[in-house]
């Protein structure tokens, strides 16, 4: 850092002390939910390979498990991780205590509770339905509280009373982490509640847990682009800048080393920034958003591999002369394999941001395999070398067992390596099967339930591979809870001393360039920004560093965003397609509860197999009334775009009693108490008019008990028919009743002759 040029009155000393006892609670955190997470983790593996593991509960089903099991990953495992980091080096890099200490604990009391609040919600079923973002609008604004009214006004508040002139390299990335990770939450989660919508109009607050129930603002190709504005970004400033930050302090501390580049960390930085939150919409290649948009994703993904792997050259060159070190040193061994893992997973995502790779690679296990290679190799491996570099100094104990770090480090890495390779071999089989034709001409593998019977192998594996991970979670919990009981009875808290900034500051003077005198101001100008001298000035200036990082995420999302809303051609509407009736928007809310998004998709895309196995492709007229949307990003089983009228109404509900009486080798959870659990009808009107809200064409269906009526002459007509077909006929006021309503609604609207007006009475059509 650079030296502080120092005022005629040099300031006192100030004598200070930092708040370690926070730091303990997030690290003690990280390693609870840790187990928590890999645990789920382990039983949804399971799950997918023995669906007995299913257990016949409603609670315990792959479709609400499965948030459960990413949100405790990401949130609560690697989310404490990032807060024990960051108040750790913070205090440490600023020369300051945390601005407050009732903020601090408000922070990690806050945040325990949004984590709790996930696990009680999501296996009720209690969900928005869009993946990494499903918790509930008051879950929601809590998240909005913490995050940046405890922890971002904590943080900008220690930068502003710091002691530490220039910011080093890890507080950039903390910076962006904080400012992007809050736009993307607020802006992606904006909805409209039924507690709102029934407020304003009956004046009561709804009943049971009716009043969490919530509907995105957006709809169909809009509501995913946003969607996957902030999915992607939030692996961007959640799992990546925060853990960079982690890297470029704790790297240098274990190592005992300095970065290797200093103007590389600029690079790195500033480009990371600018280019990662161009890349969302690679995730949407050849579904119903705007092409213009997913080829823009995909440029700048491809040129997010550069900066990427500068950060990684920067941390693996850090350990130059320091190599000996690794060998015996199982932190070191964290850290390595930890950047290793960064850069194969900033190599492979570019690589499957590409059109003609992504085509084989979307809806399939390669995207699970690169996903986890990247949270369980870079989160998990970093988050464990930097927990047992702390645990010493924060517990002021030394680490129990070195050899258990050892044996946590191998059962992790191999645990960690027969997932992925697994994984990868069942993604690159599901890709070229569902796309294999015969000689003449016709699929080689139509039924989907043959591709998922030649998985089973690599799933068997990936269930071994998670154990032996979760396992070494195991060991880590074990070493870091011996290691805290040994601590002493009170801990030292040595007193630090630095003096105050001083309010006059001088900037030093340029550096020498190493261009000769006579040469133009050009090059005399681009030498001294390589050398990084006008950066120094931003280092000590947080408001204007904040701003500009501010700047660089907000022009890229302004740019794709204006014109996905503005242009109307982008989503070209279609006659046809009509709102969905009251019952089978009842039952669209039994599909988002049971959280059948995760293993099914609803987006055919224009690649000759997949018309020729589901049917027309996708247009983006047909999602306008879709909030949210739910195309899916994985198919464990097949697409269900154009589901309506594949099959018979009984045949829809036998399926969901139990899919093994229909496909002997489906993995599929049973849902028989979808066929006990009745649909509150007196609640569907709510709903009607929250979509009428939200700018859904419902017609006098709007007006009080039209909704509950037409419901129920919807499901007397189904019943109806149920019984022609030889079905039960004691289920029409049930869940089931209403979901297989909805799946026989799918796809429907495009054969359908344009009506010459939307009727009241249906205004949906009755499919």
């Amino acid at each position: 850092m650079a030296a502080q040029t120092p005022a005629l009155d040099a300031p006192p000393l100030e004598r200070f002390t930092y708040d370690d006892a926070i730091v303990r609670k997030f690290t003690l955190a990280t390693i609870l939910w840790g187990v928590v997470a890999m645990l789920v983790g382990v039983l949804i593996a399971g799950q997918l390979a023995f669906p007995q593991l299913n257990l016949g509960l409603e609670w315990t089903s792959f479709g609400r498990l499965r948030p459960l099991h990413t949100n405790a990953a990401v949130f609560a495992f690697a989310g404490n991780a990032i807060f024990a980091a960051v108040y750790y080096s913070t205090q440490r890099l600023c020369k300051a205590r945390m601005w407050s200490d009732k903020l601090s604990n408000l922070h990690f009391w806050g945040w325990q509770t949004i984590i709790v609040c996930a696990a009680l919600t999501l296996p009720l079923g209690i969900t928005q339905g869009k993946e990494y973002a499903e918790l509930e609008w008051p879950i929601d604004l809590m998240i909005a509280v913490v995050w940046l009214g405890f922890f971002g006004t904590n943080f900008f508040m220690t930068l502003k009373v710091r002691r530490e002139r220039h910011m080093y390299v890890a507080l950039w990335f903390y910076i962006a982490t904080i400012i992007t990770v809050t736009m993307l939450h607020v802006f992606n989660s904006l909805a409209l509640p039924l507690a709102v919508v029934e407020t304003i109009k009956t004046g009561h607050w709804p009943t049971g847990t009716d009043w969490l129930k919530s509907w995105s603002v957006y709809a169909g190709a809009q509501d995913a682009f946003m969607q996957w504005w902030y999915g992607h970004n939030a692996v961007a400033f959640f799992l990546t800048t925060p853990f960079l930050g982690l890297m470029y302090y704790f790297l240098p501390k274990a190592a005992d080393r300095p970065v290797y580049s200093y103007r590389l960390s600029i690079v790195h930085f500033w480009s990371l920034v600018f280019i990662y939150i161009w890349a969302g919409p690679h995730h949407l290649h050849y579904t119903a958003v705007p092409q213009w948009a997913s080829t823009l994703g995909m440029i700048f993904s491809v040129m997010l591999w550069m900066p990427s792997w500068g950060g990684m050259i920067n941390g693996l060159l850090t350990l130059r002369g320091a190599w000996n070190k690794v060998a015996g040193d199982p932190i070191l061994k964290f850290f390595v394999w930890g950047i290793t893992f960064y850069g194969m997973s900033t190599f492979e995502g570019p690589m499957l941001a590409i059109k003609s790779v992504n085509s084989l690679s979307h809806y399939t296990d390669w995207t699970i395999a690169h996903v986890h290679a990247g949270a369980l190799g870079w989160n998990g491996l970093l988050t464990f070398g930097m927990v047992y570099w702390l645990a010493p100094r924060i517990f002021q104990a030394p680490v129990w067992s070195k050899k258990l770090i050892a044996a946590h480090f191998y059962t992790s890495t191999i645990g960690l390596a027969l997932y992925v390779l697994a994984i990868y071999t069942a993604g690159i089989t599901q890709g070229l099967m569902w796309r294999a034709f015969d000689e003449t001409g016709a699929l080689q593998y139509p039924n989907f339930v043959e591709t998922l019977v030649n998985l089973m192998p690599m799933y068997w594996i990936r269930i071994l591979g998670g154990t032996l991970y979760f396992a070494g979670m195991v060991l880590c919990a074990f070493n870091i809870f011996m290691t805290w009981k040994a601590r002493p009875a009170t801990y030292d808290v040595p007193v630090h001393e630095a003096p105050a900034l001083s309010p006059v500051y001088v900037d030093p003077p340029p550096p020498p360039t190493v261009l000769t005198a006579n040469v133009e101001f050009g090059k005399e100008l681009e030498s001294k920004v390589v050398q990084g001298w006008f950066h120094r000035v931003w280092e000590r200036k947080p408001l204007k560093f904040s701003l500009l990082t501010l700047a660089a995420v907000v022009i890229a999302s302004l740019f794709e965003a204006i014109p996905t809303f503005l242009i109307r051609s982008n989503v070209p509407s279609i006659a046809s397609v009509q709102p969905y009736t009251p019952l089978e928007l009842a039952g669209r809310d039994v599909y988002i509860a049971e959280g059948c998004y995760n293993c099914h998709s609803q987006m055919i895309r224009p690649i000759y197999a997949e018309v020729k196995r589901y049917g027309e492709y996708s247009k983006p007229g047909e999602f306008v009334y879709d909030h949210p949307f739910q195309w899916g990003s994985r198919r464990i089983g097949p697409d269900l775009a154009r589901e309506g009228g594949k099959q018979s109404i009984d045949w829809q509900i036998r399926h969901l009693e139990n899919p093994r009486q229909l496909v002997a080798q489906s993995t599929m959870p049973t849902y028989a108490h979808l066929l006990e659990q009745k649909v509150n009808f007196e609640a569907i009107q709510g709903r009607v008019t929250a979509m009428a809200m939200l700018g859904v064409p419902y017609g006098d269906a709007v007006k009080p008990g039209e909704a509950e009526k037409l419901a129920r002459a919807q499901a007397k007509e189904l019943v109806a028919q149920l019984v022609a077909q030889g079905g039960y006929a004691d289920v029409g006021e049930t869940k089931a009743l209403a979901l297989a309503a909805y799946l026989q609604r799918l796809g429907t609207d495009l054969s359908k002759p344009a009506p010459a007006a939307t009727t009241a009475a249906n205004p949906g059509g009755t499919p």
